[in-house]
């Protein structure tokens, strides 16, 4: 359907250029959502090409918001520039704050679109991604998601998406509890309301239950901040693990909580656990904690190296990364989109929403996290998940496994 869509987009530009006859120069009625051009004649001295960033610096997400923008800002500074159209453009990052929630999507997506974006990145979190959508589909512009796992993102004809999805984040995790923990009972906690959590509970409790296990669910309200009855239901429950797939706030919480009432289970997090200050949040506790994710530091030792590099030269990356240079999956993942956004850009031959909308599907771009290209459902084509843990005596993670579905 992406595809069929792309198709249709290109066949409205050939029209317009038609209609438009050989003037030699681009103009447009709809004000900032059309980014500058190069001439027809090609004669075009580039200029400033702008990526939007939609991601959440505050609110629950805010600290995993952050370390994906890191990512981008890097690969904004290892390449500052793109050729388009036979002409080198100055790449500039346009940044809003989605605040975490769906409520708070459309207001920051409509700003980008106000700053004349050429392509989208994001966002952290799938409920606020979403929410943004609505708007950037109605605009034309094309978006890309980095970790937004739900596979309604996608949903929209102008969202694609380099990570794996939650039916597939599920499904590893039941895997792994099942078969490798020989977990036979598994308790599951999520936030009510968030797409995030509720799906990928979802999805974890149909592939458990379809290996012989038995799953008891139960959900918290929004501003939770004490779990210990929680734990407590688990262990009443005889449950060998808890799998809690929220933000980044509650998952220090449920530690925390874990550790007070000496659970003896697993602790299953989802990508969004996979941050410093979870990690660090297990020292010195007894406590077992496993996240599915999507890098893991140490699979590419170059790159590793020349980000940590960057992150200690600059007191606001660091500080932003969580006060340490531990590389993070969502940083990856973002260094990942940006590279994919210029080689639309490229494929594109200019800087025109729709144009890089019609060159999307096209794109294969052999990124730090794996080969990312597209399916025709806009979803990345991806079939492993980086398997982790929580070193309880340094705070750092360490690699477990790669796993597989089946």
């Amino acid at each position: 359907m992406k595809k069929l869509f792309a198709l249709i987009l290109a066949l409205a530009m050939v029209l317009a250029l038609a209609a438009c006859g050989n003037s030699g120069t681009s103009g447009s009625s709809s004000g900032s959502s059309a980014p500058a051009e190069t001439s027809s004649s090609g004669g075009a001295a580039g200029g400033t090409v702008k990526i939007g960033v939609f991601e959440p610096q505050t609110g629950d997400n805010g600290a995993g918001g952050k370390q994906e923008i890191l990512g981008m800002q890097y690969a904004n500074y290892v390449q500052p520039t793109v050729e388009i159209g036979g002409a080198t453009y100055n790449v500039e990052l346009e940044i809003v704050d989605n605040r975490t929630t769906a409520e708070n999507g459309p207001s920051a997506a409509a700003e980008l679109m106000n700053r004349g974006v050429s392509v989208v990145l994001g966002s952290y979190g799938s409920g606020v991604s979403m929410a943004g959508g609505a708007v950037f589909s109605e605009a034309g512009v094309p978006a890309i998601g980095v970790t937004c796992t739900n596979p309604q993102v996608t949903d929209t004809d102008v969202y694609f998406r380099i990570c794996f999805t939650d039916p597939f984040q599920g499904t590893i995790l039941a895997n792994y509890a099942y078969k490798t923990l020989g977990v036979t009972t598994a308790y599951t906690l999520a936030m009510l309301g968030s797409d995030y959590d509720q799906g990928l509970v979802y999805y974890f409790s149909e592939a458990f239950k379809g290996l012989g296990g038995t799953v008891i669910s139960e959900d918290f309200p929004e501003g939770t901040a004490n779990f210990v009855s929680y734990i407590n239901n688990a262990k009443a429950a005889g449950a060998g693990a808890i799998f809690a797939p929220v933000s980044t706030n509650y998952a220090q919480l449920i530690i925390e909580a874990a550790s007070a009432q000496s659970f003896d289970g697993g602790l299953l997090g989802s990508d969004t656990w996979d941050n410093n200050m979870v990690a660090a949040s297990t020292v010195g506790k007894d406590v077992d904690v496993v996240v599915s994710t999507f890098y893991q530091e140490g699979a590419d030792p170059t790159f590793d190296a020349n980000i940590k590099a960057w992150i200690n030269s600059n007191a606001d990356a660091k500080t932003n990364n969580g006060g340490n240079d531990i590389v993070s999956a969502v940083s990856v993942m973002g260094y990942d989109a940006y590279f994919v956004a210029l080689e639309a850009l490229k494929a594109a031959g200019s800087t025109e929403p729709s144009a890089v909308l019609q060159a999307l599907p096209g794109v294969k771009y052999e990124g730090v996290s794996g080969v990312i290209e597209f399916l025709d459902s806009g979803d990345a084509d991806r079939d492993i998940a980086y398997i982790k843990a929580a070193n309880t005596t340094t705070g750092d993670w360490d690699f477990v496994t790669i796993q597989q579905v089946g």
